[in-house]
């Protein structure tokens, strides 16, 4: 018999401690891993080929916006959570074997429970839970459900032991419903299951006229019967106090789901589901567990030295930017980050993992689309107006401080991220529209075209690479560009010694609205950088004006 596609058969392996030895359920489960591979396995795959910066904008403007997806870098929360799923998925398992027949103890008791209706009794003394529950509360985009859904894809979800003939769910991940019904979460649960292993639970439960308790009951009897590891329910901030039946009710239903259905939770939210856990650790009837872990945005602490050897020590927010400025698709990119990018990319972001990546995304894009070709503080911050005002009341809370406003605000997001990115793409086509002249001129030579971008990585100015690369295919068209690139590094290195020698009016002339695309060391860049006013300050600040009062003051 052919499994299903997303099926896999089960191999055993050394589960690692003598606690989960001669469970076939921990043995087909991954080896645990070590710290290497918990980052290897978690890092996002990007694929960064330094010719591609020398692209045209809209292939770049594609590369760019695949670290939307693809980006994720490893940090220590991540680790911290990676670890607890996986003492959570095996400690779950080790009071349901498939071995000495406790898995078939579990069944048995859920089933005369339901036939029996008395939900809350137990046959079997030893059918008791051995699942712990943890829930993680965070802003929205602060990397919560993504990361647990890396840690989970680091399972296989279904997996069939041939030998006993069984199928095992290593996890569930669900979201509570929109409506904010714990009925309607139970029925989502069997809705997932149908899913995964192409069974037809919600259609035999939720069309009967059941009760919250009774598919409670149910939903312990599949998650038996499908040894599922770990239940991941998403979005709790959902749930509606009044349609569950109060902020008691709710938490007995959770309480219930671990020490009912048998199987570990993890329960995400924003911090709008606060009171639901402060009740929990304010009462007396907590389900024994990891407690709460608090998703707070990353922080922007300054270097510490290290006390052995008094090297500076980078922190995870100098360690995640650095990271990530090295996926730059620019053409006149800064290798290195400033200290103002890096403050002013904290304060816009507020370090919430996901706004970080995205400012980062679309800074690029309108790089591209104005021509600037590089980011800098004053870029960031119009992005920031202009592309993330649906975020901004949540950052304001964030750097308020206010718990109030912080979970007033703490599930917003940024709206149609797809659409300004396509936006952005447009307008990175119609400034390709208006600069394209130059290389039409190549008559669609790609060897010409191909010469001409790379020449440009070499800070040669365009407006002289033109004339050169049209003399150089007509006078040695059988070079390869290879060949090509040293002659034309000559002629051009010898035409600007001659227009260093030529008088002032007989220099290229470049209007003023085109001084954001110069070279960043150009005193015309420096100057569209800044407000008008502060031009000469700016210029004084950074050395390029010579102080005279200064100098007579300290002449005496």
């Amino acid at each position: 018999m052919s499994l299903p596609s997303n099926f896999v058969n089960a191999v055993y392996c050394d589960p690692g401690a003598d606690r989960y030895k001669g469970n076939p359920l921990i043995e087909a489960l991954p080896p645990i891993m070590s710290v290497q591979q918990i980052k290897k396995g978690l890092t996002g795959k990007v694929e960064f080929n330094p010719t591609d910066i020398y692209a045209d904008g809209r292939k770049r403007a594609h590369i760019i916006s695949a670290l939307l997806d693809d980006f994720f870098q490893p940090i220590a929360n991540h680790l911290q959570l990676e670890e607890k799923i996986s003492i959570m998925i095996r400690s779950g398992y080790v009071g349901r074997n498939l071995s000495d027949g406790s898995l078939n103890r579990h069944m048995q008791n859920g089933y005369e429970r339901i036939m029996s209706g008395q939900l809350d009794s137990f046959r079997f003394a030893n059918t008791r839970s051995t699942a712990r529950s943890l829930s993680l509360i965070g802003c929205s985009g602060s990397g919560k459900s993504s990361t647990v859904n890396r840690i989970l894809a680091t399972y296989p979800q279904a997996i069939f032991h041939e030998e006993h003939n069984f199928t095992q769910l290593s996890y569930l991940r669900i979201e509570c419903p929109n409506n904010g019904s714990l009925k309607s979460l139970c029925l989502n649960f069997f809705r997932e299951v149908d899913r995964v292993l192409h069974t037809n639970y919600e259609q035999r439960y939720g069309q009967k006229r059941y009760g919250q308790p009774t598919l409670l009951a149910l939903m312990s009897q599949v998650a038996t019967h499908k040894a599922i590891g770990m239940l991941v329910i998403d979005e709790i901030q959902r749930l509606n106090s009044r349609r569950s039946g109060g902020q008691d009710a709710m938490l007995e239903f959770f309480v219930e789901l671990v020490n009912t259905v048998g199987v570990p939770v993890i329960l995400i939210g924003t911090p709008k589901a606060r009171p639901i856990f402060e009740l929990e650790l304010q009462s007396g009837r907590r389900s024994a567990g990891f407690g709460s872990l608090f998703w707070e945005p990353m922080r922007a602490t300054k270097s510490l030295s290290d006390c052995q050897t008094g090297k500076s020590k980078r922190t995870e927010w100098i360690a995640f930017t650095d990271t990530l400025w090295k996926y730059q698709w620019l053409q006149k990119r800064d290798e290195i980050m400033s200290d103002e990018i890096r403050d002013c990319w904290y304060d816009l972001s507020q370090g919430v993992l996901d706004i970080v990546v995205k400012l980062f995304v679309l800074a690029q894009l309108r790089a591209i689309a104005i021509g600037l070709e590089r980011i800098n503080v004053k870029l960031l911050r119009h992005v920031y107006d202009e592309e993330l005002k649906p975020v901004h009341p949540m950052l304001a809370a964030l750097r308020s401080g206010d718990p109030e406003l912080i979970a007033k605000y703490s599930d917003l997001h940024v709206q149609d991220i797809d659409k300004k990115v396509l936006e952005l793409r447009k307008k990175i086509d119609d400034y390709q529209l208006d600069e394209s002249s130059e290389k039409e001129r190549y008559g669609g030579n790609e060897q010409a075209l191909r010469l001409h971008s790379l020449l440009r990585g070499m800070d040669c100015h365009s407006d002289l690479l033109v004339p050169l690369i049209e003399k150089v295919f007509a006078d040695h068209p059988n070079l390869s560009v290879r060949e090509m690139i040293p002659l034309v590094l000559e002629w051009y290195e010898n035409l600007n010694q001659k227009q260093e020698k030529a008088p002032l009016n007989n220099m290229i002339y470049i209007k003023e609205k085109d001084w954001h695309k110069l070279e960043t060391d150009d005193i015309r860049f420096k100057s569209s950088q800044g407000e008008q006013s502060l031009i000469y300050e700016a210029l004084k600040s950074q050395g390029i004006i010579f102080d005279l009062q200064h100098w007579l003051e300290k002449a005496g």
